[in-house]
């Protein structure tokens, strides 16, 4: 067994150690090497994504390590068998450590921040929010968000003007969480206001304070003379202001039922999580637990649909063109001649979903996840090679990196490539001790939750903390996307390499998703490339991703298949 200290100047017998790792391979000047010193700005000092410095070491030293930063410390966690340890199999022995820390002052004791107490007590009012007839009320919400930017955006494909699809991504995500948590429209696709510039500059703040190992928001009067936190402190009482509002409307009209009775209810005039919480016969309704928990959805709730949606369309647009076509093709069968989708549709949808699921394995959101050891306790060996495993101490805070677990060589086949058919074939390595692979059969909802990658894949978390909202993200994206794709064609303004990446909480574009589009008739027929069943066959399987049943059956699906698949969907933009 390993040992590991938890102070931080290396671990002894033999576990992997990277002492002031961000010292030595900063590049940046001194100046700015200096303001991140001062304001705890881990990132800043990394010299870009910290995500990315942890790749690195992950090349060198293997699914485990400690990064050491002065006298402190964090455990880098890359191994599903030992993400597997922490949050599902003990859970109550890992808290949210630093990370609550940081989004207690913003969020209170909302789902993610909140101790493990406080946590069991919200997460029993609010998972019954999220029912299979609410979601399916919300699929006609998401349609509805979906056809103002349609029609925003079909403004800009008749004057042939580029979009950034970034932005617009980020004003529907945020217009649907008001709506469907708050039964507030922001209505920020088609207009600016102070409340939705407040909303953005508190989650850049969100997102700051996570890679900041120094509570510089602590510092006595920090709201007063800090120019990031006056700014951030007045966004906050506007934001706390208009959320106590909606919040006293609410219960001034409650009319208490039990979770069963609300389900079934007809509130088509306010069919919000607000709503629903402030209904819920013997639940606590006062002002700050409900305010605790509407901050902590719209900020969890809206940068990873904006994100999964942006990467997805970028992903889809610099790929072969048979793979967007495939996806446009299912589309169009699904809706026929309706504009947009109902549940049943979306779950008729596995390419696009996959390819959604693809863009979270690639680009995290988001890609670490902070946890803090409450007690000693063991990791399993998994595919470490460290035979009985690694000692932790009381306070250890370990980085599990889900960039790494997603983009391993370990645990998927060709693993940097955008690839959404994957998702469709088994993988496994009989190398990683006790790990189970990825088994599509598996695969319940709308995606391939971490029980059916085994933990290689944590796009929500996983265990018991893992994110209530997941099947909501899910089928958000899914019906923006689908309505988004069956309408328009897009190409890149410019290349794909000048859109770039940044990071702070999740995963955001350096550039914007500069894109033209071109209005496609719906009149016309869409059929498919034959690249996705191409994608199987060359790999010796059939055309779903499975084994041959018999040569005879592998010689008529090679010959019956006439691909029309174009190379690469890099051709000059018509436009």
């Amino acid at each position: 067994m390993t040992f590991l200290s938890s102070l931080g100047f290396g671990p002894s017998l033999g576990l992997a150690a990277v002492p002031d790792a961000i010292i030595e391979k900063y590049e940046g000047s001194f100046f700015t090497f200096i303001k991140g010193v001062l304001g705890g700005d881990l990132q800043t000092l990394a010299g870009g994504p910290l995500f990315l410095l942890l790749a690195k070491y992950y090349e060198v030293h293997g699914p485990i390590f400690n990064l050491s930063f002065g006298p402190k410390s964090f455990l880098i966690v890359s191994d599903p068998v030992m993400a597997k340890h922490i949050l599902k199999s003990s859970p109550e022995n890992y808290c949210k450590g630093v990370l609550a820390d940081v989004l207690e002052p913003i969020m209170g004791n909302g789902l993610i921040p909140a101790d493990p107490k406080i946590w069991k007590v919200r997460r029993r009012a609010i998972v019954p929010c999220f029912h299979k007839r609410w979601l399916n009320r919300m699929v006609n919400l998401f349609g509805n968000c979906a056809d103002v930017l349609n029609a925003d955006l079909e403004k800009h494909a008749e004057q042939k003007t580029a979009v950034d699809m970034e932005e617009r991504f980020a004003s529907v995500a945020l217009d649907i969480i008001g709506q469907s948590v708050f039964n507030y429209d922001f209505g920020s696709v088609t207009k600016e206001s102070p409340v939705v510039k407040a909303v953005y500059r508190v989650l850049r703040e969100v997102e700051h304070r996570s890679v900041s190992f120094i509570p510089y928001w602590n510092l006595p009067y920090a709201d007063k003379w800090m120019g990031g936190q006056v700014e951030f402190s007045n966004d906050m009482n506007l934001l706390d202001d208009i959320l106590t509002t909606l919040i006293n409307r609410a219960v001034l009209t409650r009319q208490e039922a039990t979770a069963e009775e609300l389900e079934e209810r007809d509130n088509s005039d306010d069919p919000s999580l607000l709503r629903f919480l402030c209904d819920m016969r013997g639940e606590d309704i006062s002002s700050k637990v409900l305010r605790d928990d509407l901050m902590t959805m719209l900020i969890a709730g809206h940068e990873t649909t904006a994100a999964v949606l942006t990467w997805t369309l970028f992903e889809l647009s610099q790929g072969d063109a048979g793979m967007i076509r495939d996806v446009q093709a299912e589309i169009r069968s699904v809706l026929g001649d309706k504009e947009r989708p109902d549940y049943e549709d979306v779950a008729k949808m596995p390419r696009l979903l996959n390819s959604l699921v693809e863009s979270l394995r690639l680009y995290p959101e988001p890609p670490i996840l902070i946890r803090r050891a409450r007690h000693e306790d063991v990791l399993p060996e998994g595919g470490t090679g460290l035979s009985g495993g690694v000692k932790i101490l009381r306070g250890t805070d370990i980085f599990i990196s889900t960039w790494n677990l997603h983009r391993s060589p370990e645990l998927w086949e060709n693993s940097l490539k955008y690839d959404p058919t994957r998702w469709e074939r088994s993988f496994d390595n009989p190398g990683i001790k006790e790990w189970k692979g990825f088994n599509p059969d598996k695969i319940a909802g709308l995606y391939a939750s971490e029980t059916a990658t085994d933990f290689a894949f944590l796009p929500f978390g996983g265990g018991q903390r893992k994110c209530v909202g997941d099947q909501f993200a899910m089928l958000e994206a899914a019906v923006t996307m689908s309505m988004l794709l069956n309408k328009y064609d897009f190409c890149f303004k410019g290349s794909p390499e000048d859109v770039g990446m940044q990071t702070g909480a999740t995963i955001h574009t350096m550039n914007g998703l500069n894109m033209y589009l071109t209005k496609r008739d719906l009149n016309e027929p869409s059929p498919p490339s034959g690249w996705w069943e191409q994608q199987h066959l060359s790999r010796g399987l059939d055309q779903t991703g499975k084994p041959f049943k018999s040569s005879e059956d592998a010689a008529w699906q090679v010959s019956s298949l006439s691909p029309k698949v174009e190379s690469v969907a890099e051709a000059e933009c018509e436009i």
